[in-house]
């Protein structure tokens, strides 16, 4: 099978210096990437700024913005078995971008900001994938209500839900996943290796459930 996994934040520039980001590390992944290569798939792993190797077999596209992972994901999803879309892609980006560096001032400055577009949405929407998809959701409260509202808006066969708090810039996380049938697992906290290998493990399975 070939996985399409993204991973890390994206960084929304607001001038040539300074960007809009978030704390993801791309740790976990990264690790599903290793544990799908590991298990014998092919890997497409599409990646935002991260401080961390590539796997050496993966097929790896680097990129910066969330235009450049939305391009960059549907430029391979229809090609891909499964995809897991682990990224943390920036909500929001700058209406407008400095061609300059903006200078500091003494006055208040307000920055708009405009939505980006929704990866998982938007390979949701398409009625004839062949692929299974994959959503994340990092959350800091109401963990399983907004996991299964997301598993519903998103037209998911998969959220991966994790609280943020435990699982951002760190090698450990716990998960509750919730399936389009309704069903639930709860995976107890581990390294995110560990994690990882499991989620190999239930996405190649239900893969040949679709």
């Amino acid at each position: 099978m070939t996985f399409l996994i993204t991973a890390g934040p994206t960084r929304e520039p607001i001038d040539p210096v300074r960007y809009i980001s978030n704390r993801s590390s791309g740790k976990m992944g990264y690790a599903i990437a290793e544990a799908a290569l590991d298990a014998g798939h092919d890997v497409i792993l599409i990646s935002g700024p991260v401080n961390l190797a590539p796997p050496r077999d993966a097929k790896f596209i680097s990129v910066s913005t969330s235009d450049e992972m939305f391009d960059a994901v549907h430029q391979h999803a229809d090609s891909s078995d499964i995809c897991v879309l682990c990224a943390a892609v920036a909500d929001y980006k700058p209406a407008q971008v400095s061609p300059v560096k903006i200078k500091k001032c003494a006055a208040q400055v307000s920055l708009e900001l405009v939505p980006t577009r929704d990866i998982l949405q938007s390979l949701g929407l398409q009625e004839d994938r062949k692929f299974l998809l994959v959503g994340f959701a990092a959350e800091t409260d109401h963990l399983e209500a907004n996991a299964a509202k997301k598993l519903r808006e998103k037209n998911c066969d998969i959220i991966v839900a994790n609280d943020a708090r435990i699982g951002m810039e760190t090698d450990e996380n716990e998960l509750l996943i919730l399936f389009r049938d309704g069903e639930t697992k709860k995976i107890s906290r581990s390294s995110k290796k560990n994690l990882a290998r499991d989620l190999v493990k239930i996405f190649r399975n239900s893969q040949q459930k679709v």
